[in-house]
């Protein structure tokens, strides 16, 4: 859909509140959210919203993309405590988000007696700013904020806001206009408050309990920025199908999860290098339900390697893949491996690295060394992996000092 078009197509997915988002990265599709009470239904499909095309996926140079996580400012010092060891993951897990206020997510013309107007661009409020208040009241949904607009439309007063902009707060002033097609108050914004979306487990702590899982940020489709998250939680999800992966179209598992369910964790932490919690209760597994030694990045030996991932219901197997390339880090970054799968059968049902199987740990030498992050969209069977260290950096698992690197 193109135009007034994509503006009702969102109008109709505000009405369940949910973002649409992809765990696993370059390409950043969304995903699309059924909901049938609290049962959600997850894929990778592509958005409705835009055709798709080559174009649409870029193809990084990996020696480009690596060079460019050399030239870090910020030199980090690990304590490498060798006694530090947690428990692989590998489970498929459903994941609930509200953010911080209500995120902006788009504009749209308010249809009044002047013709077209836009009350929320004229009040300087744009896409991927966060509404923290009005009126001196905090938001916390979006179902707070129509009241606020019906009453201040009728009494014809304008609406102080408290806006998030990039890192800074600002307030501002917003008009409200009655919309003749709708016969409504509005001020021309399309607003989201929740997330939802699968992804894998990469560990956990069996003494803390803390967690760490996906390898990367979650961020909005729309405005493409991290999301600020207010709460979440994680729960069991079963696989209910694979889409396989093919050069320029990257492949997805298709999930099932109910927030009905017990969660199994909570969330309080979304940062560049996944998402982060405590469990609330201990996950089973067929695998490794011993904690594991950790392997630095200096550790890591380019050849063979294991992955754990779900491909069906909620059965974790183990695949072969293969480091290609390493990068010894002394600074965070999220792409430190350069992995492709060799597992014939993990091939066979995936076609190689797909969506939603971000977070999934790598294992090499019986040492957890990290997660898979990335696929390569030429190349489905290869794709990014984020170095254990700076995961247990953000699970607070592992200890670091930092210092400026001299000019």
């Amino acid at each position: 859909m193109k135009g007034k078009e994509g503006f009702v197509q969102h109008k109709y997915l505000l009405l369940f509140s949910f973002i649409l988002f992809l765990f696993i990265g370059i390409i950043h599709k969304p995903l699309k959210v059924f909901l049938h009470d609290k049962d959600i239904q997850v894929d990778g499909a592509i958005s409705v919203s835009k055709p798709l095309s080559k174009s649409t996926y870029p193809l990084p140079s990996f020696a480009d993309d690596f060079s460019s996580i050399t030239s870090k400012s910020k030199i980090t010092s690990i304590n490498k405590n060798k006694n530090i060891k947690v428990i692989p993951g590998g489970h498929s897990i459903g994941i609930h988000l509200e953010t911080v206020g209500v995120l902006v997510v788009g504009h749209h013309l308010v249809n009044s007696t002047d013709g077209p107007i836009s009350p929320a661009m004229e009040a300087n409020i744009d896409i991927g700013d966060t509404i923290l208040e009005i009126e001196g009241k905090e938001i916390k949904n979006i179902l707070e904020v129509k009241p606020f607009v019906e009453q201040a439309g009728k009494e014809n007063k304008p609406l102080k806001l408290k806006v998030k902009k990039e890192t800074e707060i600002h307030t501002t002033t917003i008009q409200p206009a009655m919309d003749q097609k709708d016969n409504t108050y509005s001020i021309g914004l399309y607003i989201r408050d929740t997330a939802a979306g699968i992804g894998t487990l990469s560990f956990y702590d069996p003494n803390t309990k803390n967690y760490g899982a996906l390898g990367h940020v979650i961020s909005d489709v729309d405005t493409k920025k991290p999301i600020d998250i207010k709460s979440g939680k994680i729960v069991h999800s079963r696989v209910t199908n694979i889409q396989k992966g093919v050069k320029n179209i990257p492949g997805e598992k298709r999930a099932k999860f109910s927030l009905r369910d017990t969660a199994l964790g909570v969330v309080t932490k979304n940062s560049p290098f996944g998402i982060f919690g405590t469990l609330t209760q201990t996950p089973t597994t067929n695998y490794y339900d011993q904690a594991l030694e950790i392997g630095f990045s200096n550790e890591v030996i380019e050849g063979p390697a294991k992955i754990l991932t779900v491909v069906e219901g909620e059965e974790i197997e183990e695949y072969s893949i293969e480091i290609i390339s390493n990068k010894i880090q002394s600074s965070p970054s999220t792409k430190g491996m350069v992995i492709k799968i060799t597992d014939e059968k993990l091939i066979e049902k995936t076609g190689g690295i797909v969506q939603g199987m971000s977070g999934s740990p790598i294992i090499q030498n019986n040492k957890i060394i990290g997660a898979i992050t990335h696929v390569f969209v030429n190349d489905p069977t290869s794709g990014y992996g984020v170095h254990i260290e700076w995961m247990l950096q953000d699970a607070n698992l592992i200890q670091f000092n930092e210092k400026l690197k001299a000019s």
